[in-house]
């Protein structure tokens, strides 16, 4: 294995860069930032921000090393660890890049690039998340999957940041990857802001800093998942002037009724268990989203700063998305409705996030082309490229349908199908009853519920957004807090689950197989969930994207009287699912979240007593159903 050259102890230089010195001697400087700014943003947003804090860096935790500015060549033929994938070129990394944002706060970053590339011809792809830019794609499926994902030794080099592109790859095709420790994390200076107007400057200053770069041809695009995604549609909604394209794969789109709060409860346990306790680090803590929900449970300044304006992002725009992940799959749908121009591409995949970006040779092969053709100016015919293509879950061991071209999404040949709840557990697709009946689920117990099944007749298809109309009354609280699941159950009558990866290179071949430790919701996937707390059931249809996913302002509490029946509009996650004849949809009405094991709890749950669902005659409950 060629070692690697000594690296180069004078750094990156440039009018842009401060000359970086110990934490200690100027701690002083970190505390006025972090003071300063969030007196600033908390004035702004009308609010005192909370403040929660995080563990210190800690070298070899996460890949994390102490700052030192260096240069570094790593030849072709190079590999981080045996196992690894082998560099095809050379690749110059220069790490601990100080750049320095508007309000004087300075970043940290690692840049790969062609270290022969004449002056003024590379295009960059930024790579933006607080989770340290040398915590790899290898270190994190090792910890947080099951086999890898099926991804086979070799695929990645190790120098991927989390939830990014692998600079091996890229830099191979011409590309520079600047991966960056956001504000607050790890040796970035600032207290840690996720997501919002922070965020979103921060990104376009380092982009117009990048575009300056002598070995830079002035044309910057950002790719990644998750944060790497979301972050994108705040970005490029304040139009930094060098961000040419886009490519926002699994990108949430509404921190507070998407993520933390959607339909009005708190749903951060994933966030505060395992990303602030095990991932996130930084010297100066972060905006407390616990906290903050804790005091303001309602939509204020702060958390309506949490959700972009797409309709001002006007550039070249990639989009992925999968029914199978629970957080982005709305974010991406809005994404493709609103993104406000015609150079934009929606891929709906069957598949995990980190496995389309890291295990899918045709998806890698796909985001390279889209950059040629926007930040390099290569007439590539990627203006081909289908503007819409689905996917399909067919559950079990069976494979999904994929790459399937449509129209337009939602699919515009759509037939919203209402299935009219009936009292002996049946969904009836002719008309509601019009003898008025009822019945209960105990709302504290997580195992009972109210069960609704249609069985199919014929293969059907179920591809675009539903909604559940449901009419409920509680006699022991003035609140419900109400989730509902669209399960596929077997033509025997067993609830069936869908693998989120495919089944090679991994070392069961049915489901029934897979390890109950092993049953989260990164590899297996039950169906589409709506959520509602009902006194937040206010809805604004003018800002609402499809009629079947309301908007719902969460600006007042509107109790309920105990024993009074309400009218509740449940927006339901975007679903793509095939049905045999003899296989069955159930829908699930309960006072618990009744996915599969998401780090999430309880307890924020505010139930009492039965829950009553209402139907026939003036109380048509319904589900919504999007057949094609």
């Amino acid at each position: 294995m060629p070692k690697r050259t000594e690296p180069s102890r004078t750094g990156h230089k440039s009018p842009n860069t401060i000359i970086i010195t110990t934490t200690a001697q100027h701690s002083d400087s970190f505390q006025y930032h972090r003071s300063s700014r969030l007196l600033e943003m908390s004035s702004k947003f009308n609010v005192e921000i909370p403040v929660e804090g995080l563990k210190n860096p800690e070298v070899g935790y996460g890949g994390y090393q102490e700052v030192n500015p260096r240069e570094e060549l790593l030849p072709k033929g190079y590999s981080t660890a045996p196992g690894r994938r082998a560099l095809t070129c050379d690749i110059l990394v220069e790490h601990d890049i100080s750049i320095v944002v508007r309000d004087g706060c300075k970043l940290h970053a690692d840049v790969y690039r062609p270290p022969k590339a004449p002056a003024r011809s590379t295009p960059a792809i930024l790579c933006w998340s607080p989770f340290g830019k040398k915590f790899n794609g290898i270190q994190s499926l090792q910890l947080m999957t099951p086999w890898n994902l099926g991804i086979p030794d070799g695929t990645l080099s190790g120098l991927e940041k989390f939830e990014a592109p692998d600079p091996a790859e890229f830099v191979d095709r011409g590309y520079a990857v600047i991966n960056v420790d956001s504000r607050g994390s790890f040796d970035s200076e600032g207290t840690m802001a996720i997501m919002g107007t922070q965020e979103a400057e921060d990104g376009y200053d380092v982009i117009e800093w990048i575009a300056q770069q002598p070995w830079c041809n002035g044309s910057v695009g950002m790719a990644g998942n998750s944060h790497l995604a979301i972050v994108q549609w705040f970005i490029a909604a304040l139009q930094p002037p060098s961000l040419k394209a886009i490519a926002p794969w699994e990108g949430c789109g509404d921190l507070y009724r998407e993520q933390f709060a959607r339909g009005g409860i708190y749903g951060g346990d994933l966030f505060d268990h395992l990303i602030v306790k095990h991932m996130l680090r930084g010297r100066n803590g972060m905006e407390s989203f616990r906290q903050m929900f804790q005091k303001h449970p309602l939509a204020n300044d702060w958390w309506n700063d949490k959700r972009p304006d797409m309709t001002k992002i006007k550039i070249p725009t990639y989009i992925t998305g999968t029914w199978t992940n629970t957080m982005h799959g709305m974010g991406a749908i809005r994404g493709w409705v609103e993104v406000d121009t015609p150079q934009k591409w929606l891929r709906w995949h069957p598949y995990q996030e980190w496995y389309d970006i890291w295990g899918s040779q045709d998806g890698r092969n796909e985001l390279l082309s889209f950059f040629d053709r926007y930040l390099k100016g290569i007439e590539n015919d990627w203006e081909s490229t289908p503007k819409v293509r689905m996917a399909i879950l067919r559950y079990g061991e069976k494979e999904p349908l994929a790459n399937l071209v449509e129209e337009n999404f939602p699919i515009p040949r759509t037939n919203y199908q209402r299935a009219y709840l009936t009292s002996n557990g049946r969904l009836n697709l002719d008309r509601a009853s019009s003898e008025l009946d009822r019945v209960s689920y105990n709302s504290e117990d997580p195992e009972d519920m109210a069960k609704f099944t249609y069985t199919f007749p014929e293969r059907t298809q179920i591809v675009g957004i539903p909604k559940a109309v449901l009419y409920m009354s509680c006699d022991d609280l003035d609140d419900m807090d109400i989730y509902v699941v669209l399960n596929k159950i077997s033509a025997s009558g067993e609830k069936l689950f869908n693998l989120n990866i495919p089944w090679t290179n991994i070392p069961v071949s049915k489901i029934s197989d897979i390890p109950e430790d092993q049953r989260t919701e990164v590899i297996l996937y039950q169906g589409p969930t709506g959520i509602l707390r009902a006194s937040n059931r206010a809805i604004d249809t003018s800002r609402s994207m499809h009629p079947n996913w309301p908007f719902y302002t969460h600006e007042k509490e509107e109790k309920i009287q105990p024993g009074s029946v309400v009218r509740l509009e449940i927006g339901i996650w975007g679903m793509g699912v095939e049905y045999e004849a003899g296989e069955s949809l159930q829908m699930c009405v309960s006072g618990h979240y009744q996915g599969i094991s998401n780090f999430g709890t309880t307890d924020h749950v505010h139930n009492k007593g039965k829950h009553w669902v209402h139907m026939g005659g003036e109380y048509d409950s319904h589900v919504i159903l999007p057949l094609v």
